[in-house]
């Protein structure tokens, strides 16, 4: 199976490729989102976040890039689905090298850090789309404690996060005011991490041509997250407003 092949397997129970749930993605969105605009998603992937933001006020547009063509279709079909589809305009391309002839009252980011290489390239890229007082939601990992040798055996540097005090500074420094941030709990990840090997799995049951990558990779990723970085990595997600 290909990457994307087993992302789309492992998000079929778990549409927020985050852990997140429903009423905190709500939330942040209640909080960040204006009603009448135009909203950016960098590395939307199926455009969940995007979908949810235009649910509900019928003033926001929609655009969003990702790399994933399957993704992106399932977005579209999404959004047709909900009656969206007039409203979001999904693009096949390298978030990095997005450009638009307009700016955006909201920049999304969720978990696509790694697409900028980390959370600070991410809101620089951010920066360079967003309207005069426009904000960005922004969502990435924190150490919740230094790294032990199994979470980074896990796949992880010491140094790819901060904890959180560091973590907020940074932002700080870069010229960005934190209105708003959410830590998922630990039900959150739990969630997150079932709903992810599981639903990989089950695709494995189900697709025997595909059992044994489902399976291969479905299991990797119980161990890294049970052996390795459970309760070590957090995910926290950021209201930002530019500092005047």
């Amino acid at each position: 199976m290909k990457r994307e092949q087993i992302s789309a397997a492992a998000h079929a129970r778990h549409p927020i490729a985050g852990p997140l749930e429903e009423a905190s993605v709500r939330r942040l969105l209640d909080r960040a989102a204006p009603e009448r605009g135009r909203v950016l998603g960098l590395g939307c992937n199926t455009g969940a976040w995007l979908l949810r933001a235009l649910d509900g006020r019928p003033g926001l547009r929609a655009d969003g890039v990702d790399l994933d063509e399957g993704a992106l279709a399932t977005g579209r079909a999404r959004a047709a689905e909900a009656g969206l589809g007039d409203r979001v305009a999904f693009h096949l391309g390298d978030a990095r090298a997005f450009t638009s002839s307009k700016p955006y009252d909201l920049v999304l980011s969720v978990g696509a850090a790694h697409a900028f290489g980390g959370l600070m390239p991410t809101l620089a890229a951010a920066r360079g789309h967003l309207a005069p007082g426009g904000a960005v939601l922004a969502g990435d990992g924190f150490w919740e404690r230094e790294p032990g040798r199994a979470a980074l055996d896990a796949g992880f540097t010491a140094d790819e996060y901060a904890g959180l005090p560091a973590t907020a500074d940074r932002i700080a420094a870069a010229g960005w005011t934190i209105v708003y941030a959410y830590v998922s709990t630990r039900h959150e990840w739990d969630d997150y991490e079932w709903s992810w090997t599981g639903a990989l799995a089950q695709w494995g049951i189900d697709h025997p041509e595909d059992r044994a990558d489902a399976f291969a990779a479905a299991e990797e990723h119980r161990r890294a997250w049970l052996h390795g970085y459970r309760g070590t990595l957090g995910f926290v997600t950021f209201v930002l407003r530019e500092t005047p």
